[in-house]
């Protein structure tokens, strides 16, 4: 394994997928990751360091709350040489802290928005250092990002 980790932050469900769909690049690296604790994460993150966040994250100000406590304590512990996301709501007190703290942030926009960017996308965007998309018609409202193509 490497000497620096990275951070790898998702909502369950489609937003862990796609992070776990990068196992080739992931798998020879020290990394963490940050979701909620459910049946599908659990399985899918099974002998993964795993920190699980507060849930749900929309509209509900304690939860912001206890995963920017969250966020603080993994980052300090963890000091990640980057931090990685397809989102949702989880990852914006990860990128803030981790932009205040000059750790490189990575954010992935998800496969099924093609038209517009997700609030989320556009919530971290002052806090990211590197855009990915998986369509080149994302670039339409991330113009600077790098198209990768998509991870599922």
């Amino acid at each position: 394994m490497s000497a620096s980790p990275v951070l790898l932050v998702a909502s369950n469900g489609g937003h862990l997928a796609q992070l776990c769909s990068l196992r080739p690049w992931w798998q020879g690296r020290e990394r963490t990751w940050v979701t909620f604790r459910t049946p599908d994460a659990e399985a899918a993150l099974d002998g993964e360091r795993v920190h699980w966040a507060f849930h749900p994250t929309t509209r509900d100000v304690g939860n912001l709350l206890r995963n920017t406590r969250l966020a603080l304590r993994v980052l300090r512990e963890r000091r990640p040489s980057a931090v990685v996301t397809t989102g949702a709501g989880v990852a914006l007190p990860f990128f803030a802290l981790a932009w205040l703290l000059r750790i490189p942030t990575v954010y992935i926009e998800v496969y099924d928005r093609i038209d517009t960017p997700t609030l989320t996308a556009r919530l971290c965007r002052p806090f990211t250092r590197l855009f990915l998309t998986q369509w080149e018609e994302q670039r339409t409202f991330m113009p600077t990002a790098i198209t990768v193509g998509p991870l599922l």
